[in-house]
């Protein structure tokens, strides 16, 4: 088992966004999240991540209660996310998106930054050539050095991909991936995220594009206003009565 998250609810003063939700996932499955707007799918995963505090219950990743570490350190455990809306840096070209986000175990040091150390070079050097890699899985060499402003949808959600795998994650949430992807490139993620998924990685995936969403997962998982309203296949799921008039009218 690679995550937990343990009878966790978020609440805003009188409003509970999630109620008492428990997922497990393990160390290379892909789990699925559904839900119409407002089901609590993002709040979860922000407690999971840990931009949001879980009013109670408990994240666990790796065997190890991380539910009071902040975002960077649960990504230096190898738990990291994407967002619906990519924030990407604008006026960096894609190879130095993905350079932003390296590793640094010896830390940042002022001193070394100004006048290049022969480690801090051979580190650039080593973070450049993870990232051509990365761009070269990706098919993103030929955008290498294009400013991200200058990204379609889809290129910028893969370089949000290709910034959180320069973190060398254990596992990846990714937060509606497929929002404002043409279907070329929807099939194109798709297809990197099981070929990650076979190295190791597991994933999280909220996403509303239900037809991708049943290719990609093993388990799914449908929650309505803060609960899990029904959770296991993702063919048996989406054909539960319960869950096809949450989303009003049939989903399947």
């Amino acid at each position: 088992m690679i995550l937990e998250a343990v009878n966790v609810s978020c609440r805003y003063g009188g409003f509970t966004a999630v109620d008492n939700v428990s997922l497990a996932l393990e160390s290379a499955e892909i789990l699925g999240i559904a839900g119409t707007n407002g089901a609590g799918k993002s709040t979860l995963f922000a407690a999971i991540a840990g931009q949001q505090s879980a009013s109670a219950g408990r994240i666990v990743f790796d065997g190890q209660d991380v539910t009071q570490l902040a975002p960077y350190q649960r990504a230096q455990r190898g738990l990291v996310r994407t967002f619906q809306v990519p924030r990407e840096f604008k006026s960096l070209t894609v190879h130095e998106n993905l350079m932003t986000a390296g590793r640094n175990p010896e830390g940042e040091q002022l001193f070394s930054a100004l006048i290049g150390t022969p480690a801090r070079r051979r580190r650039e050097r080593e973070l450049s050539d993870q990232a051509d890699g990365i761009l070269e899985f990706l098919n993103l060499v030929r955008v290498r050095d294009v400013f991200a402003r200058n990204l379609s949808g889809g290129q910028k959600k893969l370089v949000e991909l290709g910034r959180v795998l320069m973190r060398d994650p254990r596992c990846i949430l990714l937060d509606e991936p497929f929002a404002g992807v043409n279907p070329v490139l929807i099939d194109e993620i798709c297809s990197h995220v099981l070929a990650l998924n076979a190295r190791g990685i597991a994933f999280i995936v909220i996403e509303h594009h239900l037809q991708a969403l049943k290719a990609l997962a093993s388990r799914l998982i449908v929650m309505d206003r803060g609960i899990v309203l029904a959770q296991g296949d993702p063919h048996k799921v989406l054909d539960d009565p319960q869950v096809q008039e949450a989303y009003m009218g049939g989903i399947a």
